[in-house]
């Protein structure tokens, strides 16, 4: 366990189509790093030398984790982190948290440092927004899958259930902003 005084660490979670990816524009348009999950999958996919499609990203991610353990992904973020704190960063987000094991490892890591958000949207609403996506566009099913996938495989539902706020984005990225700001700084990570 590492101390990291002075450090805040908000830390998204959501499903597909949540709005995760908006917030976290959100807070990187003003100048705070982040530290992508699915890029680290991404790039160990690359790595690998296979082509990132919804199918090869959910079984790569899916034998990744049964291979090398399901902090695979976390022990990275980690490392990234502790990269950019000592380098002087004193904020950090942190871009799709999906699983138990993750969230147990990151509050240990950074006791005292770590906020973690969900975003929570009406499923409709949320495939509405996969449908019209335009990299990688799902159809019902396939978010469906995902969702079970996800939960299921992934553990996504424990990070989502346990977070320290939960911000209901139902409406236009603007309700988003707004609540998403009221949150950071209610939990002192802006002004």
């Amino acid at each position: 366990m590492t101390s990291t005084p002075n450090v805040h660490i908000i830390a998204f979670v959501g499903l597909a189509g949540s709005g995760k990816s908006s917030a976290v524009e959100y807070l990187t348009e003003q100048g705070i790093p982040k530290i992508y999950f699915g890029g680290i999958i991404y790039k160990a996919m690359e790595e690998a030398g296979i082509e990132v499609t919804w199918d090869s990203q959910k079984k790569f991610r899916e034998e990744i984790r049964a291979k090398e353990g399901n902090d695979f992904v976390v022990k990275r973020v980690v490392k990234e982190a502790h990269d950019l704190i000592s380098a002087g960063q004193h904020k950090i987000v942190l871009d799709g948290l999906y699983s138990w094991s993750e969230y147990k490892i990151l509050k240990h890591e950074f006791p005292g440092s770590m906020t973690v958000i969900a975003i929570v949207t009406p499923k409709h609403e949320r495939k509405a927004r996969m449908a019209k996506r335009p990299e990688r566009p799902m159809t019902s099913q396939e978010v469906d899958e995902r969702d079970w996938s996800e939960i299921e495989n992934l553990e996504k539902g424990g990070p989502i259930a346990i977070a320290d706020y939960f911000i209901h984005n139902d409406k236009d990225v603007s309700w988003l902003y707004s609540q998403l700001h009221d949150v950071l700084k209610h939990c002192n990570f802006v002004d």
